[in-house]
């Protein structure tokens, strides 16, 4: 059995922001300082409206991973370009399911008109950007001591990939 991709539906909220939160409460990978309530959920279903917006589930049936698009600007003339997140859960990774899940919504992306996929990560986390970097992601800019969290500046490294 392998892991699938579904579509992220109300069930998946709890995994979803438990999972989330491992990456605000032991790395840089998601920016804010405290933990999420479960009701930013909801938050994450809204940022993704109209867009893809996935959990990967184990062949245990549990969700292990999520991954969505959200709008970059929410002018109409900027409709195809999206921002890309997504958090694989610490006993799942190096599995390729960040493949996996970028491949998925790049695929689905296309689908809607989406053209072009920016990411946005903290210059403390080079294992993504080293990972965007080897899937066709190049670098477009940074903004310098943008980020603070645990009392470290960081970087915004910004990436992107033309689809």
């Amino acid at each position: 059995m392998e892991y699938t991709i579904r579509t992220m539906n109300m069930q998946d909220r709890e995994a979803v922001i438990d999972i989330f939160n491992y990456y605000v409460e032991n790395s840089f990978a998601a920016y804010p300082e405290m933990k999420l309530p479960y009701q930013a959920f909801e938050m994450f279903l809204k940022m993704s409206e109209n867009l893809p917006a996935v959990s990967i589930i184990s062949p245990e049936d549990k969700v292990v991973g999520f991954g969505m698009l959200k709008k970059f600007n929410p002018l109409p003339n900027f409709s195809h370009t999206v921002e890309i997140a997504y958090f694989i859960d610490r006993d799942h990774t190096g599995k390729g399911l960040g493949k996996m899940v970028l491949d998925h919504l790049e695929t689905e992306g296309a689908k809607t008109g989406v053209t072009n996929i920016l990411a946005s990560i903290s210059s403390l986390n080079q294992g993504s950007i080293n990972f965007h970097a080897k899937n066709g992601f190049i670098h477009t800019g940074v903004f310098r001591n943008a980020g603070k969290k645990k009392g470290h500046l960081f970087d915004i490294v910004w990436m992107q990939k033309v689809i």
